[in-house]
């Protein structure tokens, strides 16, 4: 059997969690909630956690869909290097991120699920796991003629006779009933 490759499992997690963050955030400040402070900070931390998130890394086996637009943010998350690249440092920043928003019953669900992303890029830490960006392979351009694009076909497909395609009139179209039915006169 493969090894389960962690940090897949965790950049779901975090990037729904920050989802989770931002929505339970917005509820609160909207309905003036007694820390709504506390609902600030989760919608802040719930979108920088969708931004450091959303960019999938590459898998060592197998191939990685990459998700619409990642490539931008693929391009931000680069430039931070070591600190975005190693799942230590994103366990740790997730675990404090997720400790202000525990204090505020609608971002309670956001900060549970931000700690156990937590706990699974510390998992994928342990196991070895880092972050490396999907890198896009130069397209080549294929060859007409001897590569593998292969030339149109010059002939049409057969075709049965001109007689046979005709359409046949109404009344030998149509079909038998073996039910003998009888009209009612009035």
């Amino acid at each position: 059997m493969g090894r389960i490759e962690w940090a897949m499992w965790a950049n779901e997690q975090a990037l729904a969690s920050g989802l989770i963050l931002v929505t339970g955030g917005i509820v609160a400040v909207a309905a003036q909630f007694k820390g709504w402070p506390f609902a600030a900070y989760s919608i802040a931390a719930g979108v920088f956690v969708c931004l450091l998130e959303y960019p999938r890394g590459k898998r060592k086996k197998g191939s990685t869909m990459e998700r619409c637009g990642q490539k931008y943010f693929t391009a931000v998350v680069k430039v931070f290097g070591p600190v975005t690249r190693n799942y230590y440092v994103r366990a740790i920043l997730h675990a404090a991120l997720a400790v202000p928003a525990g204090f505020l019953l609608s971002t309670i669900l956001g900060t549970a699920c931000l700690g156990i992303a937590s706990a699974i890029y510390l998992l994928a830490a342990i196991r070895g796991e880092e972050w490396n960006p999907i890198e896009q392979k130069p397209q080549e351009r294929p060859q007409v003629g001897g590569g593998t694009i292969k030339q149109p076909p010059t002939m049409p497909p057969p075709r049965p006779p001109v007689e046979t395609r005709k359409k046949q009139p109404a009344e030998v179209a149509g079909q038998e009933n073996p039910i003998p039915v009888a009209v009612e006169a009035e």
